[in-house]
């Protein structure tokens, strides 16, 4: 009899260190897998030369500040916010985000004038380019690009639906002072 309970005591071990290897197995076969990173493809960067604390001059005028502005990622580096402080009270918010699904950047604009702009397209040739109707009705374009020291946006409006473009404004983005100490500082 007592060697009947030590063979099902033992049968039993077996069993329950067979279960345990068992489940130690299917742990070890199924690793969780690192989920990807949303935003984190290339195409969700190719604005990221805007990003930055800038001081916003009219091309025509370089010596005189039009604005201060901020462009950061927000929204787990998906979203482009910008934060525009005109020098005249007039100020606006945009935010640009890639969309992936339609393979389009989409720029919503809104300003303390109670304006909204919605502006959408592409990345090519090194340029933003993004078009759009502003609250009158007319198409609108506004195109950025690097240029040395900065960024430069060009703004066009066309009354007869794009078949000719006019001048709108025309501004270039430098770093804002204090920023290219504090980023010379960080880069040594």
């Amino acid at each position: 009899m007592i060697k009947r309970r030590i063979q099902f005591a033992s049968r039993g071990m077996k069993i329950c260190i067979f279960c345990m290897a068992a489940a130690a197995g299917c742990v070890a076969a199924a690793p969780d897998q690192p989920k990807a990173k949303p935003c984190s493809t290339p195409e969700y960067h190719q604005f990221d030369f805007w990003i930055g604390d800038w001081d916003a001059f009219d091309v025509d005028n370089p010596s005189t500040v039009v604005a201060r502005t901020r462009v950061d990622l927000i929204l787990d580096g998906c979203v482009l916010r910008e934060d525009y402080q005109g020098t005249d009270g007039y100020k606006g918010q945009s935010f640009t985000i890639y969309d992936n699904r339609r393979n389009v950047w989409h720029q919503t604009w809104v300003t303390n004038h109670g304006e909204l702009l919605e502006i959408e397209g592409q990345f090519a040739n090194g340029e933003m380019e993004l078009v759009g109707k502003n609250h009158q009705g007319e198409m609108v374009r506004g195109t950025w690009k690097p240029v040395p020291g900065g960024v430069r946006e060009i703004g066009m409006k066309s009354g007869d639906g794009g078949k000719t473009w006019n001048p709108w404004f025309d501004i270039v983005f430098r770093r804002a002072p204090e920023c290219e100490s504090s980023q010379r500082g960080r880069d040594r």
